[in-house]
């Protein structure tokens, strides 16, 4: 893959965070650009995530399956303390722990009852998903798809307008996920849209 990173999608960032810390509202020390790694569309993360912009961004390691995921794990997080990124890791407590990390709740789904991570984030399709991760304790979702996406080919995005709506009745901060760069990120309603998730935009 190309060494591209879509810049318009980074303004929109900066522009984003700078009215959060302005507004001082709660979600002002959340990252707003997350890099998702994805082992078929992005093998290897650690490029992409090295020219992330300081502190503005968190990295959602998935990479579920991939050959010496532990290795690539360590390295992701030596660069993500380095670059002051926030890191999460997807469906896997134990590896979490191990990377001194936050974890990618699927669905809204704890990991493990009863241990609550300084930094948790949660994937979310729906209300009910956007219900479960608030009461898990996720500072985060990721609502997706919201426009189509190469990650689920042929699925509908849930656009714009339906997006807004579930994600301002979520009860906690909400992100966009699902085709976004730097022209779509700029549909989304500021007053609800807490952030971006991207894969293709930051690789």
């Amino acid at each position: 893959m190309a060494s591209c990173m879509d810049e318009q999608l980074v303004r929109w960032a900066r522009a984003v965070k700078a009215r959060s810390c302005k507004a001082e509202g709660q979600n002002a020390g959340l990252p707003v650009l997350w890099l998702f790694t994805d082992a078929a569309r992005l093998p290897d993360p650690l490029p992409a995530i090295a020219r992330l912009p300081r502190g503005l961004c968190g990295v959602v390691f998935r990479h579920d399956g991939a050959p010496a995921r532990l290795a690539l794990g360590l390295a992701i997080a030596r660069l993500c303390r380095e670059r002051r990124l926030w890191l999460v890791v997807a469906g896997d407590a134990r590896l979490a722990a191990r990377l001194h990390a936050g974890w990618h709740m699927r669905g809204g789904r704890m990991l493990a009852p009863r241990r609550h991570p300084d930094r948790a984030t949660a994937s979310a399709h729906n209300a009910a998903d956007l219900r479960r991760a608030r009461r898990a304790g996720a500072a985060l979702a990721f609502l997706s798809p919201v426009f189509a996406t190469a990650s689920h080919s042929g699925a509908a995005g849930l656009g714009v307008a339906r997006w807004a709506a579930l994600a301002q009745r979520g009860g906690l901060a909400v992100a966009a996920l699902g085709g976004i760069d730097g022209r779509s990120a700029r549909r989304l309603p500021r007053r609800v849209c807490a952030g971006v998730g991207a894969i293709g935009a930051l690789a």
